[in-house]
């Protein structure tokens, strides 16, 4: 039976993924990391809703930051994607698993 510390965790993460946008966000990121303004233009949204998704995933553990001079560049969290997350279609949160639709 799973404690309910890891299923507080899962839940979390569910919740970060339960978002269409997020996932959208993620997908664009298997590609590689992208600052906001480059997932905005992608999304064809508004800098301050990505920002908002991004804070959500980053909070979570599904995305991490890298910073270069002025820009903050976000990348898929290799403990949720793998190393190579450009070709994983699996996030691992643990036990539980969540397939990843080719589009």
């Amino acid at each position: 039976m799973t404690d309910e510390k890891t299923a507080i965790y899962c839940a979390g993460l569910l919740q970060a993924l339960g978002e269409p946008n997020r996932i959208r966000i993620i997908d664009l990121l298997r590609a590689g990391s992208k600052n906001v303004t480059e997932i905005s233009r992608l999304l064809e949204d508004e800098i301050v809703n990505v920002s908002h998704h991004l804070g959500v995933l980053r909070r979570a553990g599904l995305v991490e930051i890298r910073k270069d001079g002025r820009f903050v560049f976000y990348s898929l969290h290799p403990q949720h994607f793998g190393s190579d997350s450009s070709n994983s279609t699996k996030i691992d949160l643990g036990w539980c698993r969540v397939e990843i639709p080719h589009h």
